[in-house]
């Protein structure tokens, strides 16, 4: 916006240009105005300021109450959704039947009330050769497993999760918390998965990174005498066993973990049994819409998601002025791919 000195100048510019002999569309286009502007600018003989920052608009047809936006942050702050982001609440709302706003909606009002900051501690991604890829398409037929540390009660000591996910359902089929780090450890924990899913004849892949466990002799025997093809990440690369990456995340940054390390290895079992539980059947995840791992496993997601878009749509049918087009996207993930291959032009690129 212009101020009325600038405006000023500008027209007695204009004008002598004019008197000078220039054209007043000339003149005004070497300013970068349109003649109109000049007119308008000059239409009441004194020059007046940009009225649009005083000018009284309307309040969207769509804005939140304040008495709306007070229930949103009730809402956030209750116990059950406090160490919870928008994305988890609104669904855990949906399923029990509660509309308050969309996720967008929510974001909105806390980022207002300063009550929306980034935890995350990401680190940006690296160029590397293409990783293997394999593609799952119902539960029980590509898995990924790691092993990551616990702290004990002693600095320096560690205790050992293996922990195994299935990957189309995101759900914990095996775990166990040792003192040692060791191949037939992991070949155990196997094996005990697979006969607990009884997915013998459907598991096609297990999947994990390049540690001496998962490439030892003693499970490598394991899973040729179980039909399983391993696959591995390639060297250095964690990115490559994302999956069970995240979970580990999830697991570390789940509220009351003990940062200071366990006081035993039967205190570590109890906690990480759970958390499992929690995982598997209380857990809304993102990358499957919001259902919980055991909902998707089991094939109980459709009814979940079903519910969902007519609760959406009754919403939309009560304040259609809130919304702009469709309601939220609630049909099921489909298949999960694991490093799926990208096509060629974007590899070129």
């Amino acid at each position: 916006m212009i101020s009325v000195p600038d405006r000023r100048y500008a027209c007695e510019l204009i004008e002598e240009a004019y008197r000078s002999g220039a054209r007043w569309q000339q003149a005004c286009s070497e300013l970068g105005l349109h003649l109109r502007t000049y007119r308008r600018w000059r239409a009441e003989g004194n020059i007046k300021g940009d009225a649009r920052p005083d000018a009284v608009r309307p309040l969207p047809r769509n804005k939140l109450s304040e008495a709306e936006r007070e229930e949103i942050l009730a809402t956030c702050h209750r116990p059950e959704f406090a160490s919870l982001p928008p994305s988890q609440i609104v669904p855990a709302l949906a399923d029990a039947g509660c509309y308050l706003a969309s996720e967008s909606s929510f974001y909105r009002v806390l980022r207002a009330a300063n009550e929306q900051h980034h935890r995350g501690r990401s680190q940006p991604p690296h160029r590397c050769a293409q990783p293997t890829s394999h593609c799952a398409q119902a539960p029980n037929q590509v898995w990924s497993w790691d092993i990551t540390y616990l702290a004990g009660p002693v600095r320096g000591q560690f205790y050992y999760l293996y922990l195994i996910l299935d990957i189309y359902s995101r759900k914990v089929v095996g775990w166990e918390v040792y003192e040692q780090e060791r191949g037939d450890l992991a070949s155990a924990v196997v094996q005990r998965a697979v006969l607990a899913e009884k997915c013998r004849k459907t598991l096609q892949v297990l999947h994990a990174d390049n540690g001496s466990p998962m490439k030892g002799a003693t499970l490598r025997v394991t899973l040729q005498q179980l039909g399983i093809e391993p696959s591995y990440s390639r060297p250095r690369v964690s990115n490559d066993n994302a999956y069970s990456e995240s979970s580990f995340r999830t697991l570390k940054y789940r509220p009351g973990f003990p940062h200071e390390g366990f006081d035993n290895l039967a205190s570590a079992r109890a906690w990480v049994h759970d958390f499992v539980i929690w995982y598997n059947e209380t857990h809304r995840h993102s990358a499957i819409r919001f259902v919980t791992p055991h909902e998707r496993h089991r094939g109980e997601e459709s009814a979940v998601l079903k519910k969902r878009v007519a609760l959406y749509e009754a919403a939309k049918e009560k304040h259609p002025e809130r919304w702009s087009g469709k309601t939220r996207n609630w049909t099921a993930a489909g298949e999960v791919w694991l490093n799926p291959e990208r096509p060629t032009e974007e590899k070129n690129q």
